[in-house]
């Protein structure tokens, strides 16, 4: 088998389609990756502006995440780590709440928050040990419910899922009600719990990088966008047609293959803005949750609480907002720099960048952790990938991308 003859395509460059390239190369193919954009990462980048690192959005990395140890080098990411608890912001006070057998310096103001119940506390010492007993296979073929009535179920006051489990899942999940499913709250529950959070000194884009950099063999079209896929054509929005004789698609599949128009994934959203600020409010590299009901800020985060690459002058806050209640524009900046005064006492001395992620992670019951190659193939020719093929993480994103690839090899050696 002549493998370099083989017109092998991978639409999307994020990191799905990084490591479908990988796969491929690894088995000796030369495939052609198609990306609407001007470079790498997908959902997964980082922008330079005013001597500060962006992410688009609010995201970390989790150590523990099995595809991430075995695709990346995480020394060379030179990963910053996250405290791992959180800061609390409640009736205009913080109160700071972790793990202390993982960190002891949270021990004593942990034990002191007026956050949740002393039995709350021991409920989650109890799930702790829980979840690091089940398997990640037991999660995911486990009963699925919705989070909130999964931590009902466990006992937790409504003081606790309210102060503390709505605030930051909600911002993991970008939805404010805990109905993602159970399955997914368990499996991040665990990678928090069996690593840590962190970011690249660099900034989340240098996952994508890395993975490029590995690359040899694999072609990239920027700027290049697809309309429509069928077994053995790719064609482009200027009516260019491409020959392929095996495409996977990392993107959403349903705006390119015509049989599939009625079955598009929902998408959750968010807003991410980032702030200058004077000083920094939290002074330890650990994330800062607003519990007040109906408030438009979810989530901030001090990027500068951790070592950059860039050195600016002053702090850098981001701020996520997961429902943002129909405001845009000047309004909403408005509104979240009056939260950030009201709720937690920060002062921002300027805005720098807001950013709209309308496609932030898909909405799917049944979440899977694993598939096999055969189940990526849609027809003949065509395989899909992304994270929305198994759960809205980086890990399905990997795995769904190493199985595409498999998938094609192994249609390839038939």
């Amino acid at each position: 088998m002549d493998k370099q003859s083989h017109k092998i395509h991978v639409i999307g460059a994020g990191i799905s389609g990084l490591i479908a390239a990988t796969v491929l190369e690894k088995n000796g193919f030369y495939p052609v990756i198609i990306e609407a954009t001007d470079r790498v990462g997908g959902r997964v980048k980082t922008d330079i502006v005013d001597s500060y690192q962006l992410d688009h959005g609010f995201q970390v990395l989790l150590t523990a995440y099995p595809a991430a140890q075995k695709y990346l080098n995480l020394e060379s990411l030179e990963l910053q780590k996250f405290l791992p608890g959180a800061s609390i912001f409640k009736n205009g006070k913080q109160e700071i709440i972790g793990d202390p057998l993982r960190d002891s310096s949270l021990l004593f103001s942990t034990l002191f928050a007026r956050i949740g119940t002393f039995k709350d506390k021991l409920k989650i010492l109890k799930l702790n040990s829980k979840l690091k007993k089940k398997t990640i296979s037991e999660i995911f073929s486990d009963k699925e419910q919705s989070t909130l009535s999964y931590l009902m179920d466990l006992g937790f006051s409504f003081r606790m899922i309210d102060d503390f489990f709505t605030p930051f899942f909600s911002g993991i999940f970008l939805e404010n009600k805990l109905e993602t499913s159970s399955r997914m709250f368990e499996f991040v529950y665990k990678m928090f719990g069996e690593g840590h959070a962190t970011l690249p000194k660099g900034g989340i884009e240098e996952i994508p990088k890395q993975l490029l950099n590995k690359l040899k063999n694999t072609t990239f079209k920027y700027k290049t966008q697809v309309s429509s896929v069928i077994d053995g054509e790719i064609e482009l929005y200027k009516g260019q047609k491409i020959k392929s004789d095996f495409t996977i698609i990392t993107t959403e599949p349903s705006k390119l293959i015509k049989n599939l128009k009625n079955q598009s994934t929902e998408w959750q959203s968010c807003d991410t803005l980032y702030f200058e600020t004077e000083n920094r409010t939290i002074r330890k590299p650990i994330i800062g949750l607003i519990t007040k009901h109906n408030s438009l800020i979810n989530n901030i985060f001090y990027h500068t609480s951790l070592e950059t690459s860039l050195k600016p002058d002053k702090e850098l806050l981001s701020v996520t907002v997961v429902d943002n209640q129909n405001l845009s524009g000047k309004m909403l900046i408005d509104c979240v720099q009056k939260e950030l005064k009201q709720n937690c006492g920060i002062i921002t001395s300027k805005f720098i960048k807001h950013y709209r992620i309308p496609m932030s992670l898909p909405k799917l019951k049944e979440l899977q952790y694993e598939m096999t190659p055969s189940e990526t193939c849609l027809s003949e020719s065509i395989y899909l990938a992304g994270d929305l093929q198994l759960n809205g993480s980086l890990n399905a994103a990997m795995i769904a991308g190493e199985r595409a690839a498999q998938g094609v090899i192994e249609s390839l050696k038939k």
